[in-house]
């Protein structure tokens, strides 16, 4: 997607704000050439980035840590997914000991 649809999602941001964005690095969506392409993951962090600027009124240079806890936070849910599925293919007796342990 080209940054006018990306644009006609969001009518009440500017093209040089979601580009500033961009270069911060807070969204980082593909190129090709001198093209910005945007996937739906950058849809949804344009949304994400929006939110925290408009509707929480996040102050611009509290985004970047925001966007890391949030980042850390993510990677963290799906290495627990990881490990979850990891114990499920194990046997009852590795299973519990898990569970076990997990319990103090």
């Amino acid at each position: 997607m080209q940054i006018a649809n990306v644009l006609t999602l969001f009518p009440d941001l500017r093209e040089a704000e979601v580009l500033a964005w961009v270069e911060r690095g807070w969204i980082c969506p593909a190129r090709d050439g001198e093209a910005i392409l945007f996937e739906e993951i950058d849809i949804a962090r344009i949304r994400l980035v929006r939110d925290l600027r408009y509707g929480m009124a996040v102050e611009e240079e509290t985004v970047p840590l925001v966007l890391s806890l949030i980042d850390q936070l993510y990677d963290l849910r799906h290495r627990m997914r990881a490990i979850a599925r990891a114990v499920e293919t194990q046997d009852d007796r590795v299973r519990t000991a898990v569970l076990d342990a997990l319990r103090g």
